[in-house]
C-alpha cells in the first residue's frame, strides 16, 4: 500500500515538476559510478576482445548492483523510522526514475529554437537529447529527430520505469536506470565500445523487451484518443516495428510515425560514421516543426493512458492479495 502511494505521488511529481536545472539528480551517480569503473576496469588499456567483453560484464554487475542495494538500503532505513517517512523517500525516488516532463521539455527547447529560425540553437538542444551527429542537419532533420528522439523514449524514460515501479517499487526502477544510463554512455558499436559494452547493449535490449511492446500498445490506443490516425499507427506498427538495428526501438517510433503520418529514420550518422536505416511509416506528408509538439502530446497521452491501466491492476492484485 505505501509503494503504490509513493509510486502515484512521484509520477505526479513528475508530471508537475520534470528535472529542473541544478537540481540533484541520483542518475548523476550512477553516471559517475560507470565512468569511475570503467577509467579502473580499463586501466591497462588492453584490446583484447575477450578481456574487454569480460569488464563490460563486471561493470554491469558492480553498477546494477550498487544501485539496487543502495536504493533497497536507503528505503529500509526509511521504513525502519516510519512507514510515511518511506512514503516520503520512495516517492522522491519514483519521481527521479520517471523522464516524462524533462522529455518533454528537452524537446521543446528544439521547437522553441526552430520557431525562432535559431538553426545552430536548435541544433545544439537537439545534441542533448539524441546520440547522433546534429551539425550537419537541416531544419528538417531536426525536427525529425526530436520527433523520433521523443517517440522511442516514451518506452526507455516513462513506460518502462513505469512498468519497474508498479511491479518492484523503487529498487527495481532504479535497477532499470542503471541498465539503461549504461547502454547509453557505454552502449557503441564503435572501436571503444564494441566489446566492453556489448553486454550492458544486450542487457537493456532484453530489459526493454517487453515494456517496448506494452509502450507501443498503449501509443497505438492513445492515438484513438483523439487528434491522431489510429488506424495509421496500427498498420505501421505491423508493418515496420522491425525495421532497425535494435529490437526494441522501432516499437514506438514505428506507431509515432503512423499516427503523424509521416516517415522516420533512414541513414542516420554517429560518430562521423553513416548508419543505414530503413525508413519506417508513409511519407503521407513531411515532417514538420509542429510535429515535435504533437509527438508530445502522443506521449502525454499513452503514459497517462499506461498509468491508469497499470495503477488499476496494481490495487486490485493488492486488494486480492489482502
Amino acid at each position: 500500500m505505501y509503494t503504490t502511494i509513493a509510486v502515484i505521488l512521484g509520477v505526479l511529481l513528475d508530471f508537475l515538476i520534470g528535472d529542473p536545472q541544478g537540481w540533484f539528480h541520483p542518475i548523476r551517480l550512477i553516471g559517475n559510478l560507470i565512468s569511475g569503473t570503467e577509467k579502473m576496469l580499463r586501466k591497462k588499456g588492453t584490446k583484447n576482445p575477450h578481456i574487454e567483453f569480460f569488464q563490460g560484464i563486471l561493470l554491469w554487475i558492480v553498477v546494477t548492483g550498487a544501485s539496487v542495494l543502495v536504493s533497497a538500503a536507503l528505503l529500509i532505513a526509511a521504513y525502519l523510522i516510519h512507514p510515511w517517512l518511506y512514503v516520503a523517500a520512495a516517492s522522491a525516488m519514483s519521481y527521479q526514475i520517471m523522464a516524462t516532463k524533462s522529455l518533454r521539455d528537452e524537446s521543446m527547447k528544439v521547437y522553441d529554437a526552430l520557431k525562432r529560425d535559431d538553426l545552430p540553437g536548435a541544433r545544439y538542444a537537439v545534441s542533448m537529447i539524441v546520440g547522433r551527429d546534429t551539425d550537419c542537419l537541416d531544419e528538417w532533420g531536426v525536427a525529425k529527430a526530436a520527433v523520433e528522439t521523443v517517440a522511442e523514449n516514451t518506452s526507455d524514460g516513462c513506460i518502462a520505469p513505469l512498468v519497474c515501479l508498479m511491479l518492484g517499487g523503487p529498487v527495481l526502477g532504479f535497477f532499470y536506470k542503471a541498465v539503461n544510463t549504461m547502454d547509453s554512455m557505454i552502449g557503441y558499436k564503435n572501436e571503444k565500445y564494441l566489446y566492453f559494452g556489448r553486454f550492458a547493449a544486450k542487457m537493456d535490449d532484453v530489459c526493454n523487451f517487453l515494456p517496448s511492446r506494452l509502450s507501443a500498445f498503449f501509443m497505438i490506443l492513445a492515438a484513438g484518443l483523439g487528434g491522431f490516425d489510429p488506424k495509421q499507427a496500427a498498420k505501421i506498427y505491423r508493418r515496420d516495428r522491425q525495421k532497425s538495428p535494435s529490437p526494441n526501438s522501432a516499437q514506438t517510433e514505428a506507431v509515432c510515425a503512423g499516427a503523424l503520418q509521416v516517415e522516420l529514420l533512414g541513414d542516420t550518422s554517429y560518430f562521423g560514421v553513416v548508419h543505414h536505416k530503413e525508413v519506417i511509416g508513409d511519407p503521407i506528408r513531411q515532417v514538420e516543426i509542429e510535429d515535435i509538439k504533437r509527438a508530445n502530446r502522443l506521449l502525454y497521452r499513452t503514459v497517462l493512458l499506461a498509468f491508469g491501466v497499470m495503477l488499476a491492476l496494481r490495487i486490485m492484485v493488492l486488494y486480492l492479495w489482502i
